[in-house]
């Protein structure tokens, strides 16, 4: 029950990292590598505002959020909106991404230094609960509410809103949704802001699980929220959730049963299984291939 607990902890964190990652895929057929160092700023800059702004964490949470959504805004005017009208525009913006990664890294390094931050004693209460004989603490609740909570907002936004039948509009065809008078440069700037929120408060609740921060925490999750968003199907927000808990709970099991050189192991190629057995991915839809 413990090891159960501890993987729905932290497969919350990767689901809600791989959502934000295969909503700007899935929507805008875009693959932002600059995802992963919005996941690593934010955990700096949460770490900050508790420690030399004063504030708690649960204050601090709204404020990354935005400022992960402007770190979003950012990525798609400098990264992405440049390049659209080029014949490669998908592989471009790739580069272009991993480019402006690069660029937030070294800002983070310039400002924070290479050493590990960590949030100041005391930031969060150690209140801790049993649940049939395993200890949860109150952060790991919080970490796994929140994420609940960002996750069906997100589903509801797509699947009823207004904002969302835009984004499925453009999705399926940008020409056509511009043709019908949706501002599809709006749209997909807004999709890249959630996009970034996301992955922002994923990266505070990871600091906040471990208690650190390092400028490679980004790079570290990059390869697992790419592996979900697989996994679960392409552009399946659902996908991204099951895929997230699936990688979090194989983690913590085989590090329990089998040892922690072998995590990695097991969990990828547990996915690897998956996809054998089914190549779209657990939510993802055949293709036909064109001819």
């Amino acid at each position: 029950m413990q090891q159960l607990l501890n993987g729905l902890f932290i497969g919350s964190i990767y689901a809600l990292f791989a959502i934000g990652f295969t909503l700007v895929f899935g929507i805008l057929d875009r693959l932002n590598l600059a995802h992963p160092a919005v996941f690593a700023a934010s955990a700096f800059v949460g770490i900050e505002l508790v420690e030399r702004g004063g504030l708690s964490i649960w204050l601090a949470l709204p404020l990354v959020f935005v400022i992960g959504g402007i770190l979003g805004l950012i990525i798609e005017r400098v990264a992405f909106r440049p390049l659209k009208d080029r014949p490669d525009a998908h592989f471009a913006g790739l580069i272009s991404s991993i480019a402006l990664s690069g660029v937030f890294i070294a800002l983070l390094q310039a400002r924070y230094g290479p050493d590990t931050r960590r949030f100041p004693a005391g930031s969060f209460p150690d209140t801790r609960f049993e649940i049939l004989g395993a200890q949860v603490t109150l952060v790991q609740v919080v970490i796994t509410a929140v994420s609940v909570l960002l996750m069906v907002g997100l589903t509801w936004l797509v699947s009823k809103s207004r904002l969302g039948r835009g984004m499925r509009a453009v999705a399926e065809n940008p020409t056509a949704a511009r043709v019908l008078g949706l501002n599809v440069d709006r749209i997909t700037a807004i999709t890249f802001a959630i996009s970034s929120a996301l992955g922002a408060v994923a990266g505070v609740l990871f600091a906040m699980n471990v208690n650190s921060a390092q400028l490679t925490m980004g790079t570290a999750i990059e390869l697992k929220g790419l592996a979900v968003i697989i996994v679960g199907g392409m552009g399946s927000l659902p996908g991204a959730l099951i895929g997230g808990l699936i990688l979090g709970l194989t983690e913590v099991f085989a590090v329990q049963y089998i040892g922690s050189s072998w995590r990695d192991l097991i969990a990828f190629g547990l996915l690897f299984v998956i996809l054998l057995i089914r190549p779209q991915g657990l939510f993802g839809k055949r293709r036909a291939r064109e001819v």
